[in-house]
């Protein structure tokens, strides 16, 4: 029992110095972006709808009605054929990131894609917004 309280406390000394270190948010900005446009090639509704932010949510209110939305005016993220990361810029020291996403579309079409993602208040990013470009290359935001 002793030997017990002792490593708990031990544990608890040292938990400052081996603390888990935030990710960077751009980092996390991308995560969240490749995931949604997984799920939109995969044609996952749930998933997509669940990582755009509250502001999006609210104006399609529904996952039937956002998915149309993004089919009919972000075909070229809709069903992506390939994508890079390009360039990212930090907001408000991350409150928002903006983030490049050069998408040539199955249709062979180059896009670039400029994303809004907001941070919540939980600590994730959502997608707030996505510009659609066609036929560029990064030129920086």
């Amino acid at each position: 029992m002793l030997v017990r309280y002792a490593a708990l406390v031990l544990c608890l000394l040292f938990l400052p110095f081996f603390g888990v270190q935030a990710q960077d948010p751009v980092e996390a900005a991308k995560a969240v972006i490749a995931s949604q446009i997984t799920a939109l090639t995969r044609g996952d509704a749930d998933t997509a709808y669940a990582l755009a932010s509250p502001a999006i949510r609210s104006l399609y209110p529904d996952k039937g009605i956002f998915l149309a939305m993004v089919r009919k005016e972000y075909e070229p993220v809709y069903r992506a054929g390939t994508y890079a990361f390009g360039r990212s810029k930090l907001i408000g020291g991350g409150e928002a990131v903006l983030q490049e996403v050069l998408v040539s579309s199955k249709a062979g079409a180059d896009w670039m894609a400029i994303y809004e993602m907001r941070l919540m208040d939980d600590g994730s990013y959502k997608v707030n917004g996505v510009r659609m470009i066609r036929n560029t290359a990064s030129q920086g935001i």
